[in-house]
């Protein structure tokens, strides 16, 4: 995966429009499927007593949360959904790396070059993905450990860039 330029305000304004249409639609459907679903399926209620529906009104929460997700899938090639998806896949792969991140350092500490390009790849990307998501906590940090990485590869006279890392340098 290649990092890409994304514009803040655009990525932001988009991201937030799509969490507040997201959560309408999924209260929304849930209410819908749910009241469809009980007035099929449900129980004729009985004064003073519990309807027992509850099962039909968790389906519908299941089936608001599919139908959106097949609509989210089947929009993330649309230019709105373009920094989204991207930040989204990116994520995704900052996951993958995490999860073996320990390999990775260690192999970084014996100066393998595979490894070395995954952490300059992972640490560039997740400043990336911090300063997008003003997660200004915990950058000072992750700029020390970038730094820290900068002055091994600069010690070892390697011209390594985030761009060389693919994901099949994980198969450790």
């Amino acid at each position: 995966m290649k990092l890409q330029e994304i514009d803040k305000t655009r990525y932001r304004k988009n991201m937030n429009l799509l969490i507040v249409i997201l959560v309408l639609s999924l209260v929304g459907l849930s209410l819908a499927f749910g009241s469809a679903l009980i007035a099929i399926f449900g129980a004729t209620p009985v004064p003073g007593e519990p309807t027992g529906n509850f099962h039909l009104n968790l389906l519908g929460v299941i089936l608001s949360v599919g139908l959106c997700g097949a609509v989210l899938h089947h929009f993330k090639e649309r230019p709105f959904f373009r920094e989204i998806y991207y930040v989204w896949r990116l994520k995704q792969l900052h996951n993958r790396i995490y999860r073996k991140l320990v390999k990775i350092k260690a192999a970084a500490a014996q100066n393998d070059v595979n490894a070395l390009i995954t952490l300059l790849f992972y640490y560039t990307s997740l400043r990336q993905v911090y300063l997008l998501d003003d997660n200004t906590l915990t950058l000072p940090a992750l700029t020390q450990d970038l730094n820290r990485l900068n002055a091994q590869i600069d010690s070892l006279g390697l011209l390594i860039s985030p761009e060389q890392f693919t994901p099949e340098m994980l198969n450790l």
